[in-house]
């Protein structure tokens, strides 16, 4: 359990048993993260596709920018209306609409013009339509998992969509290489590359069509017998009837103190809200930059840079894809056991230690020397391993426990939606960053991710081992930043928090 201990809230409830319920939330969790492996393919194709498609449709260096950055700006504005249309209508009716939403976008991509202008304006609104899915599912696949998972394990069963992110950025990878090792001379190769993430865009309508609404969605709607229902189905019936009394009292109290109707101004209103909202868009952009989908978007590009030709540079990118699977396992492996600040610390030190050995192996070692592209692929390999161990999972998973229930989405929406932001803003301009410094790049995201680390330790409250319920009564009240340390060690200065 976590290190903090654990609340009456979490010591009352009956504990955990295996049974049909137990594997009932491992089919859920399986559908569900069809959404996130979505989310992965189509921020993962592009890395391969970009260059025939850019061919065919004589793209400029722009426009082809345009035309990746366009499903990263667009998602941030899906996170946004995503979590919003979560807390409207629920998490699973909005997966629904995601799903369609996936497999339109897919079309218009796949069957756009092979004429420039009218090619260009049609994959960007196709793009821009999978931009929209890709960042609601970002944000309401998360909520909806932690949302059904019990504590003792919502770690793990929330990290399975992070899981199926990595694992559809590794099948993209794979997809693109063995396609254009096969079939890299046909015109129109990109089309078949992006027309495969319609296959789990159907497995994931289908699939919700049997799958419940949240719980403790339906309770902040008044539907308890609903969700008593759900709940009889993904837990014992003990432990059923408990949760669902936690979850009745904190939502019935939570109600009483309310003056209007949750949202934005209910945020601004409270402290404590607007606190913890500003913490989440700070961790939702460290994340980003990391630089991590810089390289998942990039990768061949930097692995040129480093001295690879176009082939092979897109083969090695694969072990990109490898890394951030490998990394995945461990993460989950990891979730239950290790606090969220913990994974934050370790993951963001070394992922800062991994810039600054690529900086330093490019700036170091001459182009002409025939190790210096294995060297910096490796580093770059570790960077994306460190990564996926210990800071993007743990980063998902956060978001989606440590707001409160009837203003989840919208939070989480806000959160994401400035993440994205920053990625779009990344995706638009590292191909100028990299010709313009080269791996020198690396060091910029070093320095970023010191003052990161920074942020980290001092705002980001600890969530393991506690259910939703007793989280959102501990920051309600301020107590969840008792437990924050009050001094940072940091370029061996001490920083005292009520200095300011």
């Amino acid at each position: 359990m976590s290190a903090h201990g654990v609340s009456a809230a979490e010591a009352h409830l009956p504990p955990l048993t295996k049974g049909p319920h137990s594997r009932r939330i491992g089919l859920i969790s399986i559908v569900a993260c069809l959404g996130g492996l979505l989310f992965g393919y189509d921020t993962g194709v592009s890395s391969g596709a970009e260059g025939p498609m850019s061919r065919e449709l004589g793209l400029s260096d722009l426009q082809t920018g345009v035309v990746i950055s366009s499903l990263v700006f667009a998602a941030a504005i899906g996170a946004f209306i995503g979590g919003r249309l979560s807390d409207a209508i629920g998490r699973r009716k909005t997966i629904l609409v995601l799903a369609v939403m996936f497999f339109v976008g897919v079309g218009f991509v796949v069957f756009a013009p092979s004429t420039p202008d009218a090619g260009f304006a049609v994959v960007v609104f196709g793009r821009i339509v999978l931009g929209l899915a890709v960042g609601g599912a970002s944000t309401v696949v998360p909520v909806y998992l932690a949302e059904l998972a019990p504590f003792e394990i919502r770690g793990s069963i929330t990290g399975r969509n992070e899981m199926a992110i990595v694992t559809g950025q590794f099948l993209a990878f794979s997809v693109n290489a063995m396609l254009n090792a096969s079939l890299g001379h046909v015109t129109g190769i990109w089309r078949v590359m992006f027309a495969v993430c319609a296959v789990p865009a159907v497995a994931l309508f289908f699939g919700m069509l049997r799958m419940p609404e949240s719980p403790r969605w339906l309770v902040e709607k008044g539907r308890v017998d609903e969700a008593l229902a759900v709940l009889d189905t993904i837990r014992s019936k003990q432990r059923a009837k408990a949760e669902l009394e936690q979850v009745v009292g904190v939502t019935i109290d939570e109600k009483e103190e309310e003056t209007g109707k949750p949202g934005i101004r209910q945020v601004f209103e409270n402290k404590w809200l607007r606190r913890i909202v500003l913490v989440g868009i700070g961790v939702a952009v460290t994340q980003q930059l990391t630089g991590i989908n810089a390289i998942m978007y990039y990768g061949p590009r930097v692995l040129e840079e480093s001295g690879f030709d176009e082939s092979a540079a897109l083969t090695a990118a694969t072990a990109f894809g490898l890394a951030a699977v490998i990394g995945g396992v461990i993460a989950l492996r990891n979730m239950d056991r290790l606090d969220r600040r913990t994974t934050f610390i370790i993951g963001l030190s070394l992922t800062t230690l991994c810039h600054l050995l690529v900086g330093t192996a490019g700036w170091l070692i001459p182009e002409d020397n025939p190790a210096r592209p294995y060297v910096i692929a490796v580093l770059v390999f570790l960077f994306v391993l460190s990564m996926q161990s210990f800071l993007n999972i743990a980063v998902w998973v956060w978001l989606a426990e440590i707001f409160p229930l009837n203003i989840r989405g919208l939070a989480i929406g806000i959160s994401v939606f400035f993440g994205w932001m920053v990625n779009g803003v990344l995706a638009l301009y590292i191909p100028t960053l990299v010709t313009a410094l080269g791996l020198t790049t690396f060091f910029l995201f070093a320095l970023i991710g010191i003052i990161m680390l920074g942020f980290l330790w001092h705002e980001v409250p600890e969530t393991r081992g506690r259910t939703l319920e007793s989280l959102e009564e501990s920051l309600l009240d301020g107590q969840i930043y008792q437990a924050l340390p009050r001094r940072l060690p940091f370029a061996g200065l001490f920083y005292d928090r009520h200095m300011h």
